[in-house]
């Protein structure tokens, strides 16, 4: 078996921690504590640091929240624990400045360090102005790193889809060409004051979203020669079954491509529970079998950026509108040794030759449920089908043998998810070897998949953040509350935000959102649009209904 293999990345000390280059992929958490609660904020860094966490961060809202970080790093250091703190910070770069000389990372946001809070306004940007809002970074990044140089911290500089400022919106749109550029125009400064000490993220709710984001700033780093490492994640991913599967196809996809030093699975659950989810996942793809693939005559690489177009027969599929599909275990079909090429043909990845890509061209109707062992050799054998300019529908195809539902779940997503967001199947079949899990945990699982890529909605989604200091609700109780009250309206997007630091951007896709407005309000939206301000938290999941069954939804 080969080494997993990784894109080569400069080395970033965050205080005794390497990240990047040769060092393993590190995993971290946040905590849902407010800094003023110095005791509860140390006794939840411990659970996360002692469940694996190789850094842990915290919310800072402003300058008082970002000085008890140093009565955190103290009592955390007292009581033996040394892994590096990390200080998240949005709309206040004067926090930043304060946190940079207390811990050993500092997330700042370039869509509100210096920029004002988006207000979803179609403002336009002379060429002048537009330059003296950069000038206008630079003035106040440079200071800031200046702090992170005598204090030997590290920095990451962390877009987020729903943060994006009006004035990249204006020039680049809400797109992940918008993400990129609102990252490298930092990245700029960095390099020429030569700081080199930084970390680089792409986030968004959407898996397709985010991987696509990613994708091009690594293009766009390469372009200028520049290689930081990547911190990896979903954000608002949600909770439960849905909220790891959605992680594991966005950061899977990525991971499976030697993208991603480190990695934070957001999930809106106790931190710690998102360290053992995303150690599971980064253990399982490092451990992929990497080596040549069988036959498959086509090397493997990454996929272009954007999704491919192809013609796709349908012949035998009475409903196109409801691909891709999905196919499992007990539904009769004749899945071994079946040549009938006016239907549907079983096919080994490892066995494709010319003769049956020649034999399959005279059946461009034909369905092929394609076998594979592994990730890659499903990614080249469809490379290859496409090279051809096959039509054929293809069904991906993968068996695995496990006890644990969670792992089932961790591994098809972050094997079978890529596909479905890149539109390269049509299909997807699983199943799990022995009597360990039962149909229905593969049934929901498939299902989740194709949701999570969006490929096909078929139940509620969810978009919910993992909650943090500036969080002045329950998150964990609401969400469970706006499940149970929504999970039957199928095909809706439903967000519950904690706040508006990334709410109302992260939602702008989504129909309906709750948000949380301040200690016990919340504010409720129909897309961008708020419809009901700081109403009692008590009464909002109902008020919420309320807005959704006035919108006429059947």
């Amino acid at each position: 078996m080969s080494h997993y293999f990784r894109r080569k990345t400069t080395e970033v000390k965050i205080g005794g921690l390497l990240l990047g280059s040769d060092n393993p992929i590190h995993i971290q958490s946040m905590t849902s504590t407010s800094t003023d609660d110095i005791p509860g904020s140390v006794n939840q860094a411990i659970r996360i640091i002692e469940a694996g966490g190789a850094l842990v961060r915290f919310t800072a809202q402003g300058v008082r929240e970002a000085e008890n970080l140093y009565g955190i790093r103290s009592d955390l250091r007292r009581r033996g624990y040394f892994t590096p703190l990390v200080a998240d910070i949005h709309f206040n770069s004067i926090a930043a400045f304060t946190a940079a000389g207390t811990v050993e990372k500092v997330r700042i946001n370039p869509g509100n360090f210096v920029d004002s809070v988006r207000k979803f306004e179609e403002k336009e940007y002379s060429v002048k102005e537009y330059a003296e809002e950069l000038e206008k970074i630079r003035g106040q990044f440079v200071p800031f790193l200046e702090i992170c140089k005598r204090n030997g911290t590290a920095v990451r500089i962390g877009v987020n889809h729903g943060s994006l400022s009006d004035r990249i919106i204006f020039r680049y749109g809400n797109t992940p060409e918008g993400m990129v550029e609102s990252c490298m125009e930092y990245l700029r400064v960095c390099v020429a004051e030569d700081f080199q000490n930084v970390v680089v993220s792409m986030k968004a709710s959407s898996a397709k979203l985010m991987t696509a984001g990613v994708r091009q700033l690594v293009a766009a780093m390469d372009r200028e020669d520049m290689h930081f490492p990547i911190h990896l994640g979903v954000t608002e991913a949600g909770d439960g079954e849905d909220g790891r599967i959605k992680s594991a196809v966005g950061i899977g996809t990525l991971l499976h491509e030697g993208i991603g030093d480190t990695v934070r699975v957001s999930l809106s659950e106790d931190p710690e529970k998102e360290i053992t989810v995303a150690r599971a996942l980064v253990h399982y793809i490092s451990g992929c079998d990497y080596s040549a693939v069988s036959s498959v005559s086509v090397p493997y690489t990454s996929p272009p950026f954007v999704i491919a177009d192809y013609s796709k027969s349908t012949y035998f599929l009475p409903n196109p509108e409801l691909l891709p599909d999905f196919i499992y275990r007990g539904e009769n079909l004749p899945l071994e040794g079946n040549n009938d090429f006016r239907h549907f043909t079983t096919l080994k990845a490892s066995s494709i030759n010319a003769a049956t890509i020649n034999n399959l061209k005279n059946y461009p109707e034909t369905i092929i449920i394609l076998t594979a062992n592994s990730h890659r050799e499903h990614r080249a054998t469809v490379a290859l089908l496409r090279s051809e300019k096959m039509p054929n529908p293809v069904v991906i195809h993968r068996i695995y043998n496990e006890t644990d539902a969670g792992l089932f779940r961790l591994k098809a997503a972050a094997d079978c998810g890529y596909f479905f967001m890149e539109g390269l199947a049509d299909g997807l079949f699983l199943q799990n070897a022995g009597n360990s899990l039962s149909s229905e945990t593969v049934y929901t699982c498939a299902f989740g998949i194709l949701q999570a890529s969006g490929a096909r909605i078929s139940k509620t989604e969810y978009i919910a953040c993992p909650g943090c200091g500036r969080t002045l609700f329950d998150l964990q109780t609401t969400l469970r509350r706006v499940k149970s009250a929504t999970s039957h309206l199928k095909g809706l997007k439903i967000g519950v935000m904690g706040c508006i630091v990334n709410g109302p951007g992260e939602m702008a896709d989504a129909d309906y959102g709750y948000v949380g407005a301040g200690a016990g309000r919340i504010s409720l939206y129909k897309g961008r649009e708020c419809i009901k301000k700081n109403i009692q938290e008590e009464d909002a999941v109902e008020e919420l209904l309320n807005i959704i069954e006035e919108n006429s939804y059947p």
